[in-house]
């Protein structure tokens, strides 16, 4: 059974166009300079487009553009929706304490259950591990509901760009 698209925290998705890669990428470093409701900015083949600074939230996303040339004449798009970096980090990193201890308690109940000792507290522990767990990844789905709006305006600035007439 597939798992349906709505349980991504950090969507992915692919295009293929039928123009060159620099002239993509040109694209998006002309629209960087003729527009202000997204900040654009490229590195190599990599975009980024966010939101400006002052109607940004906490889960304000961000698109990352990898425009990848396949010929001469076509080129492959991987974007990928995701929140502000720091926030990702500090996401995976309460995810790491929260794995980790569940593991530590883990060995440390099993320790005690083949010693014969209690283990209560341990098991305890672990179950509150399993329910910080699914309070991250429910904060992290609320904060990808309240990024949806910006998602789409993100995603539709990437189509405009896509199919302005001087890329023709």
């Amino acid at each position: 059974m597939a798992l349906s698209n709505d349980i991504v925290l950090r969507p992915r998705f692919q295009l293929d166009l039928s123009k060159s890669n620099q002239t993509i990428l040109k694209a998006f470093e002309y629209n960087k300079t003729t527009q202000k409701s997204f900040v654009v900015s490229r590195i190599d083949n990599h975009v980024f487009i966010r939101i400006p600074k002052a109607e940004q939230h906490y889960w304000s996303p961000q698109l990352h553009l990898e425009v990848l040339p396949k010929d001469q004449d076509h080129c492959t798009v991987h974007g990928l929706f995701g929140p502000n970096p720091t926030i990702w980090t500090m996401f995976m990193f309460l995810h790491f304490i929260v794995a980790g201890l569940f593991i530590v308690f883990g060995i440390w109940a099993y320790s005690n259950w083949t010693l014969e000792l209690p283990f209560v507290v341990q098991l305890t522990i672990m179950f509150l591990m399993i329910i910080a767990w699914v309070t991250l990844y429910l904060l992290g789905r609320m904060g990808r509901h309240s990024g949806k709006e910006q998602m789409h305006q993100l995603h539709d600035f990437m189509n405009d760009v896509l199919k302005q007439e001087h890329l023709l």
